[in-house]
């Protein structure tokens, strides 16, 4: 626990702290507390023979977790957490926690990953838990610096809308009055047609859900999507972006989260290189052909296990590029000298995919043929259309899993590990 200069009287030493009862332990002649706060740990030392009656009577009654309100004197000491230790002058109990506790806080007992989830408030008191949501909040705060730092409008679109972005089937219905509705899968529809508007540099940071039955360590069905979309500019361009804001979050993360690796046991985060290398698909089939033995022919989508090895020979970021247009949404881009290829890609860890992007389809005419060839119908799609008929420029943009990106810079096994309160296809509650 940080005790702000301030807070200590410059003439007695004296400090107030309030905070969580981390743990006890009853030595006889002594007793020793270690409270807690959002900022780390210190010592409280009971000396039983100088303690006053109501300060022995409080720390009698007390139980772990308990908030509590503490003043006495710091001292330096070597062996206590952080150098310092408070002897109490005044110890009061603001709210006395029940026992047993759902999970130990203290981590001696380990909880599997529902327990932790089911008790998410308790679980987000262990230092190593609570230092993931406080990087994940400046991973949040370094994307928002990014995008204004370059002349980003920042956007909010629906999250109720009345047709899938990409078709399918992988949509939440729910009943809006009289009318069906849909809890939308991506900003994609809307950030394009901020394009026609003239916005020119636009992003979004907001939930997406999607109606697939994965139960994977990757999978949610409510996530957080970093969404961006840029006029004037092709793929390339995009790419260029998402690698820089990758990088920086990286860099921002290691030099402002230093107590938080650490408790993550994360000494020295490492910082990816420019220059992540970009894998042409066929290229990338065919590593995942000779490492797996699968065989996967040209136009099949890159599966897990496929993922995995192409990932493990990589052994960076990368891109893969150039995928074939009928595997990818009807708006990618194809090339004009081939058009079964596209200007699409996908930005991989080597765990995982992170993002997806492409140049966009701007042309009218094309776009509404490249939504029939999806076996789509045009006519859902004229909200989204009419922008194309006015005007729209040439743009290209990308969507990035806030989660995701948050589970691969940290070494997290679970994707449920970097959200407070995972959607998925079991869990509702809490």
């Amino acid at each position: 626990m940080r005790i702000p200069i301030h807070a200590v009287h410059p003439d007695t030493g004296e400090a107030e702290i309030i905070g969580w009862v981390h743990e006890v332990r009853d030595l006889g002649g002594l007793t020793f507390l270690l409270i807690r706060d959002r900022t780390g740990i210190i010592q409280v030392t009971i000396p039983k023979k100088k303690a006053s009656e109501s300060v022995l009577a409080a720390v009698k009654a007390v139980s772990r977790e308990s908030v509590v309100r503490v003043s006495g004197p710091v001292k330096p000491i070597d062996k206590a957490p952080g150098g310092r230790e408070l002897v109490p002058d005044s110890f009061e109990i603001i709210s006395l926690s029940g026992s047993p506790m759902p999970l130990d806080v203290v981590e001696k007992v380990p909880a599997d990953l529902d327990t932790r989830l089911d008790a998410r408030f308790l679980d987000a008191r262990r230092p190593r838990v609570s230092a993931v949501f406080q990087i994940r909040s400046t991973v949040t705060r370094s994307v928002y610096e990014f995008f204004f730092s370059r002349g980003f409008i920042n956007i909010t679109t629906p999250k109720v809308v009345a047709a899938a972005t990409e078709g399918g089937t992988e949509l939440f219905p729910i009943a809006y009055f009289e009318r069906e509705a849909f809890l939308n899968q991506s900003p994609q529809l809307y950030k394009q047609m901020m394009m026609a508007a003239g916005f020119e540099k636009v992003f979004e940071i907001g939930p997406i859900f999607r109606a697939e039955e994965h139960n994977t360590t990757k999978h949610l069905n409510e996530a957080t999507s970093i969404d961006m979309e840029v006029s004037f500019a092709d793929h390339l361009e995009v790419m260029n972006i998402l690698e820089d804001l990758v990088i920086t979050t990286y860099k921002t993360v290691a030099d402002q989260c230093g107590d938080q690796l650490s408790a993550l046991e994360i000494p020295d985060l490492p910082v990816p290189e420019p220059g992540f290398p970009r894998l042409p698909y066929p290229e990338a089939i065919e590593i995942a052909k000779r490492t797996t033995g699968e065989d996967i022919k040209y136009g099949d989508d890159i599966g897990t296990v496929s993922e995995k090895a192409i990932g493990e020979e990589m052994g960076v970021h990368y891109f893969i590029t150039d995928w074939p247009t009928e595997i990818k949404p009807y708006y990618a881009q194809p090339y004009e000298d081939d058009p079964s290829v596209c200007k699409a890609f996908d930005l991989m860890h080597p765990r995982m995919e992170l993002s997806s992007g492409a140049q966009r389809v701007h042309r009218h005419d094309q776009l509404v043929h490249q939504i029939r060839a999806k076996g789509l119908s045009s006519d859902s799609f004229e909200f989204y259309l009419n922008p194309f008929r006015y005007g729209m420029p040439p743009h290209a943009g990308w969507g990035l899993g806030a989660e995701r990106l948050v589970m691969t810079m940290l070494g997290l096994s679970n994707i449920r590990e970097a959200v407070l309160f995972p959607r998925d296809r079991h869990r509702l509650v809490p």
